[in-house]
């Protein structure tokens, strides 16, 4: 597959490459300015104008600026080395998925409007798939927890025959030594001598 056939049809990017810049950031899954630009063919630089001419556009929820500490945990995820300093004199806006629905309006080229479309069919398949393994996750709970109450019960059902065997125990135990106390004590009254008992 050529790089240009890629570049200008959006639907023939991999699944892959779109899930490879989506980053976990403040429990929102997001994606980098710098990454966006080269998946809609501009500058980040542009990209960053438009923006910031639109800021009303991009409430907290949409947009937000990554701090240095979100940024270098970025680059540490990726083996990126960086020399002290060589860093971006701006920190990269992080997009949520609706920031990606208003970056698209806010670019207006075809090529943004059907990228976005790319990028939000491979969320909501994230989504289905996490559902999915969610509905899977309660299952297992469920049954774990049918498995744990019948454990419970055939523990105290073991209890209570333990317990059953253990006065068995202490019936036997008190029968013999009843049995040992009567053989030793000693016959009172008349002993008739042998010649006697015939």
């Amino acid at each position: 597959m050529a790089k240009s056939e890629t570049e200008n049809n959006p639907s023939m990017i991999p699944d892959e490459v779109v899930i490879s810049k989506i980053y976990l950031i403040r429990e929102q899954k997001v994606m980098l300015d710098s990454d966006l630009a080269e998946l809609y063919g501009v500058e980040t630089r542009r990209l960053k104008e438009q923006v910031r001419r639109n800021l009303v556009r991009f409430p907290p929820h949409f947009m937000f600026e990554l701090s240095r500490e979100e940024y270098q945990e970025i680059l540490r995820s990726q083996n990126a080395i960086l020399e002290q300093g060589a860093y971006s004199k701006y920190l990269p806006f992080a997009f949520t998925e609706h920031g990606l629905l208003m970056l698209s309006n806010v670019l207006k080229s075809e090529r943004a409007i059907s990228m976005s479309i790319r990028i939000i069919d491979v969320f909501i398949k994230m989504r289905e798939k996490l559902s999915s393994h969610t509905e899977l996750y309660l299952e297992i709970e469920h049954i774990k927890n049918e498995i744990t109450k019948q454990t419970k019960r055939q523990d105290n059902q073991d209890k209570n025959i333990e317990l059953v065997f253990q006065y068995l125990d202490e019936l036997a135990d008190k029968k013999n030594t009843m049995a040992a106390t009567q053989s030793e004590r000693k016959r009172i009254g008349y002993v008739l001598g042998k010649e006697n008992q015939n």
